[in-house]
């Protein structure tokens, strides 16, 4: 092999791999900028437009091609090197959309579900929430000088923390804090079993009540408790079930940042009787109080990360729609013009304006979906921004409810965080309805 043939392989070597190095970055670059979901949920009826990015193309995996298929005639070029690629779909159920280097090289499943249009009814309204705990909270540790004067931390001994939550007690269920002393009182200072549950995972101790040199009485030094209360915003509500949502985040302990665990617990009317505006590095709050309280509104089934859920008793009106309106998955939201419905010292619904700054695309639920501002002038003048009491407020884009308001951010109470409609709606049970 002469030399030059030998300098113009390894140049042309050169090429491709330089080559392949830029696409693989390339490829690198929109992974990890989360352009590349791993699911999608599109609704039956309606055709859906998938970015398309050099070089991928796509391939459905079902070989019936039953579920969806494509707009476009399968047009290689298309799938390729078109920006859009339309998807329509067929029935409900779930396939794989397969991505593909060049049109060759398979890089990547999508899961794609065809589901039914969800429609609910936006909320915005302010409502009061009562929860009564399962068990009761540890929110306090305490040391207990015992009748010898020695001082004693039964806690520490056995391993108790901050935000374990007691549910048991010698196998009897516990009520509420009440119960707990009246249990640990009458105990004689003989051994009691405490059942906990931490990160839903259930332990015991056996502890020795110790009795107290200040007054002789029996005592376990934990401060617990039972019930919590505050307002928030009603999110939204599934007309035939009933099924609602509201507040977008989870209720925690405020001494221990734990999120409660539902016994019982009920929404009831709130009335806005203040608001503190929200400054840079102090978030204000809209204050209001519980009204009509033994006519509740409906009934509290559980209380997570993204908002609490139950069934409606009674319909709650929004006078500024005449009925429900469809949802929107997160690929449909899109950065721009919004509004959110909330409540504030007219203590009726308002509809106001704010932008979606950014959208996070994401595989799993996350309280951080999108980066709303508040633009509308009358609710800056009046709140400042997004306060304490407008969590849950519905997000309507393009006439669907695409998330809720979760957080503000303390630097800039004009700006905050929303959780995507979706993962509400799961979280409440509408879908498998």
């Amino acid at each position: 092999m002469s030399k030059r043939r030998l300098n113009s392989g390894l140049k042309l070597f050169s090429i491709l791999l330089f080559i392949s190095m830029i696409l693989s970055s390339y490829v690198l670059f929109i992974e990890l900028s989360g352009k590349l979901p791993s699911e999608y949920n599109i609704t039956l009826g309606n055709t859906h437009f998938f970015n398309s990015k050099f070089p991928f193309s796509y391939r459905i995996t079902d070989s019936s091609k039953s579920i969806i298929e494509f707009g476009n005639k399968n047009d290689l070029f298309d799938r390729v090197f078109n920006q859009e690629i339309a998807l329509e779909p067929i029935t409900e159920g779930t396939t794989d959309l397969q991505l593909r280097l060049f049109g060759l090289v398979p890089y990547k499943n999508l899961k794609v579900n065809v589901v039914p249009q969800v429609y609910v009814m936006p909320g915005g309204q302010s409502i009061g929430v009562r929860l009564n705990t399962e068990g009761v909270l540890v929110v306090g540790l305490t040391d207990i000088v015992d009748t010898s004067g020695k001082k004693r931390n039964i806690a520490e001994e056995h391993g108790i923390k901050l935000g374990d939550t007691l549910v048991e007690i010698n196998d009897t269920t516990i009520i509420n804090s009440l119960h707990v002393a009246d249990i640990v009182t009458n105990s004689n200072g003989e051994d009691i079993k405490l059942t906990f549950l931490r990160d839903n995972k259930e332990y015991d101790v056996v502890v020795n009540p110790i009795k107290a040199s200040e007054d002789e009485k029996y005592r376990l030094g934990l401060w617990v408790r039972d019930k919590t209360a505050g307002v928030g915003t009603m999110t939204f509500y599934e007309v035939e079930s009933g099924k609602f949502g509201a507040l977008g985040h989870a209720i925690t302990d405020a001494d221990t940042g734990s999120l409660l665990s539902v016994k019982d617990g009920e929404i009831i009317s709130s009335r806005v009787v203040s608001i503190e505006q929200g400054q840079r590095g102090k978030p204000g709050e809209i204050k209001g109080v519980f009204y009509d309280v033994n006519n509740p509104l409906g009934k509290l089934q559980k209380n997570t990360p993204f908002g609490v859920y139950g069934e409606l008793i009674r319909k709650i009106p929004n006078d500024y729609l005449s009925g429900p309106i469809p949802i929107a998955f997160q690929h449909e939201v899109n950065e721009g013009k919004a509004f959110v419905f909330t409540t504030t010292d007219d203590n009726e619904i308002q509809q106001y304006e704010i932008e979606i700054t950014k959208v996070n695309p994401q595989s799993k639920p996350n309280i951080k979906s999108m980066i709303i501002k508040v633009t509308d002038e009358r609710l800056l003048n009046k709140t400042g921004g997004i306060v304490q009491g407008m969590s849950g407020s519905p997000i309507i884009q393009d006439g669907k409810l695409v998330g809720a308001i979760t957080h503000v951010l303390i630097n800039d109470p004009t700006r905050g965080y929303g959780v995507f409609i979706e993962w509400m709606i799961d979280q409440a049970g509408v879908l498998q309805d």
